[in-house]
């Protein structure tokens, strides 16, 4: 019997945007919606690391360019009016908007410092992370949605992912700012998957719940050597299944959320976190 045929490419022709894409959760949805045909267009504060991760996907396949760069600030309005902007000048219609930057508050570039407990964050701390994680989701998502609802009819529908957490599920006592933003992420999201259904625009959106994503934005907690190794250990001990997760494990639930598998899945969030929510931190006895 011939080989069968690769199937073809899940985002071939799509307009992708994606924010926080200079590293980690960001970094790896973008390569892999590149690798699925998608033209991709990577933002991120971190211009320059932006533009590595865009020239090396293009590098990958020197015959067409899947990827550019811009610096984009999630919480300027005006940042976000230039980025779709630039996306549709460069590629065509916006078809993908993945929001996926965000801080949790604590880490080195997350100004200002000190404690994230309900008693003793400070208004500064906890306006800083709403900022960025929950008024970027806003902006990101009202101007996709002007952009998107023009698109031509006979496209497939518009797709908006939006970054939460399992922390926007539940309780995080040291952590209140990121997850209330994250909880409220969520929330947002199903605001805006009805608001486009009932105006019958073709755009669906849902939400993303990673867990414990071995990514940079947890080398705070996790510091380095002995130590790190400890500390992943640990955390892997309470996962039921045994392992920190990985940024590609979340880019593979971002792809099908993109693509037209996903058709009939608006309003909805997926849990990526090892079987924690399931309702047990241990590790099943074999």
């Amino acid at each position: 019997m011939p080989p069968t045929p690769p199937p073809p490419p899940r985002l071939a022709h799509r307009t992708a945007l994606v924010t926080g894409a200079a590293r980690g959760i960001g970094e790896a949805t973008a390569r892999l919606f590149a690798q699925h045909g998608a033209r991709v267009l990577i933002t991120d504060l971190n211009e320059p690391g932006a533009r590595a991760i865009a020239d090396s996907i293009n590098a990958a396949s020197p015959a067409a360019t899947h990827a550019a760069a811009m610096k984009l600030d999630v919480r300027i309005e005006s940042d976000w009016q230039r980025a779709i902007a630039h996306a549709q000048q460069l590629f065509g219609p916006l078809d993908i908007l993945v929001n996926n930057a965000a801080i949790t508050g604590f880490g080195p570039a997350d100004p200002p410092t000190g404690p994230h407990d309900p008693e003793h964050v400070s208004l500064e701390a906890w306006r800083a992370v709403h900022a960025t994680n929950l008024d970027g989701v806003f902006l990101g998502s009202k101007h996709a949605i002007a952009a998107m609802k023009q698109r031509d009819p006979a496209l497939p529908a518009a797709s908006i992912v939006n970054m939460s957490s399992r922390s926007g599920q539940v309780g995080i006592p040291g952590a209140a700012a990121y997850a209330s933003s994250k909880a409220a992420v969520r929330n947002h999201t199903k605001t805006v998957a009805l608001y486009c259904a009932e105006q019958g625009y073709r755009i669906r959106c849902n939400s993303i719940h990673p867990g414990s994503i071995l990514t940079p934005m947890w080398d705070p907690v996790l510091g380095e050597g002995e130590a790190r190794a400890a500390a992943i250990a640990e955390f892997s001990r309470e996962v039921p299944l045994g392992r920190m997760g990985s940024a590609l494990d979340v880019a593979h639930m971002a792809l099908f959320l993109a693509s037209d598998e996903s058709a009939y899945v608006t309003g909805a969030e997926f849990v990526i976190d090892g079987g924690l929510l399931a309702g047990t931190a241990a590790t099943p006895r074999r």
